[in-house]
Order: C-alpha cells, then sequence, then structure tokens
C-alpha cells in the first residue's frame, strides 16, 4: 500500500505543470513522457493526458505494442471523444478492417454502431480481445532535449477502447498500454507526424522505483544530469523486420510490430559461448526465432538450449565464486560477499550480445546481468523460456536499465549507448523539474 501511494505522489509531482495547450505557432524539438518502474510487477509505466477534459491517465509502456489502448468501460467520458466510422480513412490507416456494432441501448465510448475495431492486446499475459477505434485530445509535454517544456495537445489521436478485464496482471491503477510499436497508429508514429518530427525516438528505462526515466520523441538530445548526452556516441545497429506477426491476435497477415535486431552470437569475457544452435538467432519464414527487446518483459528470456550454454559458460568464467542454491525465476546464484562491485555494478564477467560485426557489441555488465534478490545472493537476471519459445532471445527490462536505446525509424536502426553508469549518470537524471 505504500509502495502504490508513493507511486502516485511521484507521477502528481512529475506532472503539476499544467498542461495548457501550447500557442498555435509552436513548433516542438522533441516531446517527452516520464516512466517509472512498478514495484510489484517490475513493469514500466508512463502517464498520458487524454479527453476533455483532460485527464491523466496511467498506462504501461508496451515497446513493442501496437497502439495505445485504454479500458472505457469504467469512467472514460470525454466531450471529444469520436469513434472510427467503418470504412473511413482512419480505419484504413489503422489496419482495421473489422466492423463492429455495440448492442447495448447507452452508447459510450467503446459502445458505438459502425465503429472499425482493433485488436487491443495485453502483452503481459498475452492476452486479446476487439476494442473499438477512436479519436480523442491527448496533451504531451515538449522538450529542447535539457529541461522540459510546454504541454502541446493532439487533437484527433487514434486509439482502441477495450474492456476493463484486458487490465489484468498490469499494475494497480494502470488504464491501459502505450505502445511504441512498428505500426502506423503507435505513439511514435502519430506524433511525428502530427508535430513533423524526425521518425525517431529513445527510451531510457531507470532501475529505480523512486525516480523516473524517460521517453523521447525525436531528435537528441538527450540530455542528462552532470553534462551527459545520451545521444552521443551509440553504437548502431539494423533494425530487423519480422515479416510475420507476434500479436496475441490479428485480423490480415501482418509484419510484426516488436522491435528485432540480429545477434549473431553471445560472448562471455570476450569468448564466444560454445554450443549454440545459430539457426535460433535467425528469423524464419515462420516468424519464430531471432532476438527482439521488450519493456514487458522483466529479465532477458532465453531459448532452453541457449539458457542452459549460457548458465554453463558464465558458471566457468566465474567458478572462483561459490554458487547457491537457485531462487526462482533465476538458474544460477552465487555467495555474493565473493562478488566485488565496480562503477558498472558487481564484478562479473560481462556478456556481449555481439551484433552484425566483432566489432558491434551490446554489453552487458554487472547492473544489468546479476540481481541481488538477498543480502548474500546475486544470482544471473535470465530466465529459461521453454524449448520452442516464439522469439528464441527477448531482451527484457532489468538489461535495458541505464542505457539509452534510440529507434531510428527512418534510418531503421537502433542506437545503443552501454551503460551510462559508466558516464556517471542514470535514466533517472533527467531534468523533470526545470520550467523551460
Amino acid at each position: 500500500m505504500a509502495s502504490s501511494f508513493h507511486f502516485s505522489l511521484l507521477f502528481l509531482s512529475l506532472l503539476s505543470l499544467s498542461p495548457a495547450p501550447a500557442k498555435a505557432s509552436f513548433h516542438p524539438h522533441a516531446l517527452l513522457l516520464p516512466v517509472q518502474k512498478d514495484p510489484s510487477t517490475l513493469l514500466y509505466v508512463t502517464q498520458l493526458n487524454q479527453g476533455t477534459p483532460l485527464a491523466s491517465e496511467n498506462l504501461t509502456l508496451d515497446l513493442g505494442g501496437q497502439f495505445l489502448w485504454v479500458d472505457c468501460e469504467n469512467g472514460y467520458s470525454s466531450t471529444t471523444y469520436r469513434p472510427a466510422r467503418c470504412g473511413s480513412a482512419k480505419c484504413s490507416l489503422a489496419g482495421a478492417d473489422t466492423c463492429g456494432e455495440c448492442s447495448s441501448a447507452a452508447k459510450r465510448p467503446g459502445c458505438s454502431k459502425n465503429t472499425c475495431e482493433l485488436f487491443p492486446d495485453n502483452t503481459v499475459i498475452s492476452a486479446a480481445t476487439n476494442g473499438d477505434l477512436g479519436v480523442d485530445v491527448v496533451s504531451i509535454q515538449s522538450t529542447d532535449g535539457f529541461n522540459p517544456g510546454t504541454f502541446v495537445s493532439m487533437r484527433h489521436f487514434l486509439f482502441s477502447c477495450a474492456p476493463a478485464f484486458l487490465l489484468k496482471g498490469l499494475p494497480s491503477g494502470v488504464r491501459g498500454m502505450a505502445g511504441l510499436g512498428r505500426t502506423n497508429i503507435s505513439l511514435p508514429s502519430q506524433f511525428s507526424s502530427r508535430f513533423k518530427l524526425n521518425k525517431t525516438f529513445a527510451i531510457c528505462l531507470t532501475a529505480s522505483t523512486r525516480a523516473s526515466g524517460v521517453v523521447f520523441f525525436g531528435p537528441g538530445p538527450y540530455h542528462f544530469l552532470f553534462n551527459t548526452d545520451a545521444s552521443t556516441s551509440l553504437l548502431y545497429t539494423p533494425l530487423l523486420l519480422n515479416p510475420i506477426s507476434t500479436a496475441d491476435a490479428y485480423s490480415r497477415p501482418t509484419a510484426s510490430s516488436d522491435y528485432f535486431i540480429g545477434v549473431t552470437s553471445i560472448q562471455i569475457n570476450q569468448i564466444t559461448v560454445p554450443n549454440i544452435n545459430a539457426s535460433l538467432l535467425a528469423i524464419d519464414s515462420n516468424g519464430n526465432g531471432g532476438t527482439k527487446i521488450s519493456t514487458v518483459t522483466p529479465y532477458t528470456v532465453l531459448q532452453t538450449s541457449i539458457y542452459n550454454a549460457v548458465l554453463t559458460f558464465f558458471q566457468n568464467q566465474l567458478s572462483r565464486v561459490p554458487t547457491v542454491a537457485a531462487v526462482a525465476p533465476f538458474g544460477l546464484c552465487f555467495n555474493s560477499t565473493n562478488i566485488g562491485s565496480t562503477r558498472v555494478g558487481p564484478a562479473v564477467p560481462p556478456i556481449n550480445l555481439v551484433l552484425q560485426n566483432a566489432n558491434v557489441s551490446w554489453t552487458i555488465f554487472g547492473a544489468n546481468s546479476m540481481v541481488q534478490v538477498s543480502n548474500e545472493v546475486l544470482c544471473l537476471g535470465f530466465v529459461d523460456g521453454g524449448v520452442n519459445p516464439r522469439t528464441s532471445i527477448v531482451i527484457g527490462g532489468y538489461q535495458i536499465e541505464d542505457n539509452l536505446l534510440q529507434f531510428d525509424l527512418g534510418a531503421s536502426r537502433l542506437g545503443f549507448s552501454s551503460s551510462l553508469l559508466f558516464r556517471q549518470t542514470t535514466c533517472a537524471n533527467f531534468n523533470f523539474t526545470s520550467n523551460a
């Protein structure tokens, strides 16, 4: 109860600036949303002002999510909400082929006649259902990359209503999910189109449950306290398109909205982990395999044979440290009194996800590889995903924290910073309190 109360107060303080609409001539350089880690579910929550009058909606951040969906059954009331009529340009843009008819006599957002439907997807519990497509006002804060600025409004933001049961498994107080995925109506796509921003966004998630990380929509700089521009010195790797949808439901064949990258091998202590089936690292013709990045998966998930190979090799490289009984959901744990500390976390062998060539690797240091489960126990923060998962490697939230990831959709590439702890800052150090 206390953590939930603190969580609510923190969001209220972060968004205490009045979301008054900007002048018509104002053109934002970029936009931003604060993001906090929920201590109970380990998911990431942001807040968006929506409707008329504007109401703040807590939303679970879903990096690969197709669009914004909101529970419209419980208290969604707005004078500017409009359903998207079947056959309209809005439905075409959203790829909504299904037409719905609500049988209730009392019409409301999410229950209208002749309205096209999408399939809002709770990717945390892998459940989807049908929901009306609609438009409404949203308000979001601008930024110059250094400080928060004026709130700007978008009048015809496309989103899907969803029934309340789809909130199962999400943090307390959340009203839906904010999708940042590769679709025409995800948050990045709609914001870049409306405000003429380049097709780039960046996420910087914090490990702290008492401070906020940030999502930037638009170009850098992405400036953090202690004079750090996290948009500099990025390494880049191509974003791969999985041609088969990974959603839990869809009305027609479509490409996946998730962000995939091309991991070609895994190294521990700069040594390639043996016995990894290379075919699992590629996306096959059925859309299986490969590596994607996820904010709804708390820890990185590996296909069983990859998981076993990584755990065995990691333990061999850290053989001087005694192991202890594993603590679920992890399979390899150590006595932490025998592990030292560094600027980037526990002093353990770094793990490299080798990308398009040997010179481009995503390095995971101790702060992102080891989880402190008790005073004297550290566990390797990777989880067994089973023998036949849809995706072979899912890079989870814990491995993303305090790393800036820039998704350049125009160039179809991912820029990644490595741990900001090396630069003596964190993703919690954006200056939300300063007025522009």
